[in-house]
C-alpha cells in the first residue's frame, strides 16, 4: 500500500512538472523598419538676429504625418554651427510607402518655412541633413 501511494505520488508530480514546464511564449515577429537621420546646423552669422525660432521634425507619409514634434526653440542667433550640430534619428516602420521628411520652422513675427526631404519607399537609412541659411 505505500508502494502504491508513493508511486502515484511521484507519477503525479512528474505529470504536473512536465505539463507545466512547456509553457510557451509567443514571439512577437520582428517589425522592419528604416532610420531617418536628422542634421541642423548653420554656416551664417546670425549674432545680431533675437528673434525666436523652432524647429520641428516632420515626417508624412502622404496620408498621414505619423511624427511631427518640435525639437528645438531658441533665438536665431543660437543655432548651432556644423561643429555643434543638433542631431536626431528616428526609426519608423518599413512599410512600404514613400516618406516626405525634413524639418519644418517657424519664426515669429515672420513665418512658417520648411526643408523637407523624401525618403524612398525601400530606403533603410536616410540623412536629411540641413544647414539653416
Amino acid at each position: 500500500m505505500k508502494y502504491l501511494l508513493r508511486t502515484t505520488i511521484i507519477l503525479a508530480a512528474a505529470i504536473l512538472l512536465t505539463t507545466s514546464c512547456k509553457k510557451e511564449k509567443q514571439v512577437p515577429a520582428p517589425v522592419a523598419t528604416r532610420t531617418l537621420k536628422f542634421i541642423l546646423y548653420t554656416d551664417q552669422d546670425f549674432s545680431g538676429d533675437e528673434h525666436n525660432i523652432s524647429f520641428s521634425l516632420h515626417i508624412s507619409n502622404g496620408k498621414s504625418a505619423p511624427f511631427d514634434s518640435t525639437v528645438a526653440t531658441f533665438k536665431v542667433k543660437d543655432i548651432p554651427h556644423k561643429a555643434n550640430q543638433l542631431v536626431y534619428e528616428k526609426k519608423v516602420p518599413s512599410d512600404g510607402t514613400i516618406l516626405t521628411a525634413g524639418f519644418v520652422y517657424t519664426i515669429e513675427n515672420v513665418g512658417v518655412s520648411w526643408h523637407l526631404d523624401t525618403c524612398a519607399a525601400n530606403e533603410k537609412f536616410k540623412v536629411i541633413e540641413y544647414p539653416f541659411l
